[in-house]
This record gives C-alpha cells, structure tokens and sequence, in this order.
C-alpha cells in the first residue's frame, strides 16, 4: 500500500515535473517564433517603407512635371490673353479716336443743320408771303375768292373723273364685249350652223284650189245652205270673193281651219255637195286631223330624241303643229329651240336631255290658249306640273319669257335657244300695227331726254340714231346718255334680237360772206 501511495506520489510527481518541463520549452519555442515573427515584420516593414519611398519618389516627380506643364500651360494662356487685351486695347484706342471724329463731325453738322433750319424757316416765312401776295393778286385779276376758285378747282376735278370714268367704263365693256362676244358667237354658231332649220312665216288662213268657178255656187249651196253648214259644222268662216277659183278659209284656230281645208277638198274630189255629206266629211277630216296630230307629235319626240311622254302630251305636242306665232309654225320653233338647247347645254357642260326635253315643252301652253284663258307661261307650267314634270323643266317654262328670273343654267339657255329661233330672217312677222308702234315708242323714249336734239329708228327698228345737243352732252357724257337710254329701251320694250343705240354729236359754225 506504502509503494502504491508512493508509486502514485512519484508519477504524479513526473507529470507535474514533465508538465512544467513542457510548459519551459513551449515557452521557449514560442518566443524563438516571436523573435522570427518580428525579424520577419520588421523585414517586411523596412521593404514596404523602401518601397513606398520609392513610390513617393515616382509621385513627387509626376507631381512636379505635372505641376511644370500646368504652369506652362497657365504662363502661355496668359500670355495670349494679354496680347488680346493689348490688340483690344489698341482697338479701343482706335474706336475712341474715330468716335471722336465722328462727334466732332456731327456736332459740326447739327450746327448746319441748325443754320439750314434757320435759312428754312426764313425761306418759309417769305414763300407763305409770297403765296399771300399772289393769292391777292390772283383774286384781284381773276374777280373770285378762295371759295369760288376750290369750287372751280373741285368742278374741275369732277369733270376729270367724270372723263376718266366714262373711259374706265368703255374700257371694260370693250374687254367684256370682246371676252364674251367671241365665246358667246361661238357656242351660238355652232348650235346655229348644226340646228340650220328652214323657217317660212305662215298665215292665218288657209286656200282651196276649185277646179272651176261654177264649183263656187256648189259650195255656196241652194239659199247658202251648203257654206252655212260648213261654217256651222267647224267654226270658220269661209270667203268667197272675185279671186279666180279658189275659196279662202278663215278662223283663228289652225285646227278648226285644217279641218274646214281637208273637208272641203274631200268634198270636191267626191263632187257630192249636200249637208249630210258635209257632216260626214268634216267627220272625217277630224279624224285624220287628230291621227295627223298624233303623228306630229311623235315626229317631235323622234327628230329631238326626247321620249318617256304621256299620249295626251304627245298630243298637245302635235297640236303645236297648226298653231303659229307672229307667224311662225310653233311645233317646228319648239323642235329648234329643243335641239339648240341641248347643243348649248353640252358646250356648256348641262345635262343636254334635259335642256332638250325644256326647249321642247317650253310653249307647250300655246296647244291650249284657244280653249284655255290665260298666258301660254302659266298654261304650260300647269301642264307640266299635271304630267309630272321636273321642277327644273318647270322653272325653264317659266322663266323663257322673263316673267320670273331664271335661276338654273337649263332656264337660261332655253331662253337664249328661243331667242335665236325667233330672231332667224323671216322666221317671224309683225303685225303693222304693232310695228309702227313700236318704232314710235323708240322714238319716244329717246326724245324724252333733255340733251337730244333728234332721234330716227332705221334698219326696221333694229338700230336707233339719236342726235344730241353739242351745247350740252360733252364726248364724255356721251356714253353716259347712250347707257341710260338702253336702259329706259330694255325695261319699257318688248322687241326680238337687239337695238343698236347709236349717239351722234357734232358741232356746226355757220357764218356769212358779205
């Protein structure tokens, strides 16, 4: 037990021997790793701060040439900027010296100025006395005053202008005349040239050739029987007089005399005159008038080339053909004013059906003013408008004669197609009557002006010569008179085609040799 307790004395003895023998030598490594640690730091510092030596070295030289270049930089910028200042400088000098010439020179030419204003008012002053003075002196020679002689000078004026004015005026109507005579004449004669119609005037009665003379009593009858149940049967007059076989119908209505002629030659080729054979005949001369009609107006509608009408038009249409005005065969006028229209109308970019189609029925209303009262305008707008008829095709109706203002370009040119068919040479005549009236109201209207001395119509009408007083209607004032009297013939007359108005001055001196 002794040598155990001994035993375990001793070993732990050994341990803590070794253990404090360890602790020495780990100590001792330990510090001999320190002492290499610092060798090693301070190897390690001394070749970091070589080397941060030499860096710092680099740096500063970097610096410094860095530095040297800036300063470089700086003293040559410096340098231009003041030979800049200096040329400025120079120039500025330069600019002071120029602009104290240039003060000198004004100031000495305000003083000029200033002398010239001098000079001008003294100037003015003696102008405003002389034009005193001649003021005076011209009252005094002329015998007027100021006033007077502003109203002589504004009198002056006015008749200046006045003369410009009327050369103004004639100026443009010559341009306009000549801009739309040409194109006007043109689009007329080509319609004219490709509508060339022949026109003869008619008359209101119609002749019978008789084979003899004794085919006069025949007609007349036992006791006028016969030429009584003529005239009663149909409505017409007829006259028998001195001239060598043939008999004279006579009656306002075209029909009712186209009815009497055929009835009459029908009887006298049959030779059997009595008044049942009369009866029969004229029956039947009505019938063949109406079929005659009929074909007339289907003639219409085939040579214009305008159709879609109802029979009772057509037939209105064809009646046309035994009505007349001033002579002039209505159905044959209304078939020209149709295809003028429809040329106008395609020279002049319209629809040409349609201006056709109204050339056509534009007298439409004539078929109907023997049966019907009132005007051939209003008849024919109401047929129009009964047989569905366009508005437009209405208007142009309407409007051919002026009783309202065309408004559609369709209503102008049926109007311009009218006029040319009626104005064509011996398309139309005029009762005498109404001729001479007419000239005489020319004469009239041109005679009513103060400053006309004479006026004669001549060229049947067409042309008026009107000689004014020299004393009162300068050259002037002439076109001026020559527009106010068209004006006065337009609105007061009615008259186909145009009126030449044509002024005349003259100034005559008349002396005596003794």
């Amino acid at each position: 037990m002794l040598y155990a307790i001994t035993a375990i004395i001793a070993l732990l003895a050994g341990v803590v021997v070794g253990s404090i023998l360890g602790y020495f030598e780990r100590k001792r490594r330990a510090e001999a790793a320190v002492g290499s640690a610092e060798a090693q730091a301070m190897k390690i510092l001394e070749d970091a701060i070589k080397s941060a030596e030499a860096k710092k070295k680099e740096v500063l030289l970097e610096a410094k040439e860095e530095i040297i270049k800036s300063k470089n930089e700086i003293d040559r910028e410096v340098k231009e900027r003041r030979s800049e200042l200096t040329r400025q400088e120079r120039r500025m000098v330069s600019k002071e010296e120029s602009l104290d010439r240039k003060s000198e020179a004004l100031e000495k030419k305000d003083e000029q100025l200033t002398q010239k204003l001098k000079d001008a008012d003294k100037l003015n002053e003696d102008i405003a006395a002389l034009k005193r003075e001649e003021e005076d002196t011209l009252q005094r020679i002329s015998g007027m005053t100021m006033e007077q002689a502003k109203n002589l000078l504004l009198s002056t004026l006015e008749e200046e202008l006045r003369h410009e004015k009327a050369m103004k005026m004639v100026e443009i109507e010559e341009q306009f005349k000549l801009d739309v005579d040409d194109k006007a004449r043109e689009m007329l004669s080509l319609a004219i040239q490709r509508c060339a119609a022949d026109h003869v005037s008619e008359i209101t009665v119609s002749t019978v050739q008789l084979p003899g003379e004794e085919m006069k009593g025949r007609i007349i009858g036992r006791e006028g029987r016969n030429i009584r149940a003529i005239e009663t049967l149909i409505g017409v007059d007829l006259i028998i007089d001195d001239t060598p076989e043939a008999i004279t119908i006579s009656c306002f209505d075209p029909v009712r005399r186209e009815v009497a002629r055929i009835a009459l030659e029908k009887l006298i080729q049959d030779g059997r005159i009595h008044p049942a054979r009369i009866e029969e005949m004229v029956e039947k001369a009505r019938r063949e008038v109406d079929v005659a009609i009929k074909q007339a107006g289907e003639r219409a509608t085939f040579e214009t080339g305008v159709h879609g009408f109802s029979p009772d038009m057509i037939k209105l249409l064809g009646r046309l053909k035994y009505r007349t005005s001033y002579g002039q065969n209505v159905l044959r006028h209304s078939i020209e004013v149709s295809l003028i229209s429809g040329m106008l109308a395609d020279e002049l970019g319209a629809d040409s059906m349609v201006a056709k189609r109204a050339g056509l029925l534009h007298d439409i209303g004539k078929a109907l003013t023997q049966e019907v009262e009132g005007s051939h305008v209003q008849l024919g707008v109401d047929v129009a408008r009964k047989h569905k008829e366009s508005a437009e095709i209405i208007h142009a109706i309407e409007a051919h004669h002026g009783d309202v203002e065309a408004k559609t370009v369709i209503a102008m040119i049926v109007q311009a197609a009218d006029a040319i068919s009626a104005a064509r040479p011996g398309a139309r005549r005029e009762n005498l009557e109404n001729y001479i009236k007419r000239l005489t109201k020319l004469e009239e209207i041109a005679n009513d002006f103060d400053c006309v001395e004479n006026s004669y119509a001549i060229q049947a009408g067409r042309e008026i010569r009107i000689m004014v007083k020299p004393d009162a209607v300068d050259d002037d004032s002439m076109i001026l008179v020559a527009r106010d009297i068209v004006k006065r013939i337009e609105n007061e007359l009615e008259y186909p085609g145009q009126i030449k108005v044509h002024i005349i001055r003259e100034s005559r001196a008349i002396d005596y040799a003794k």
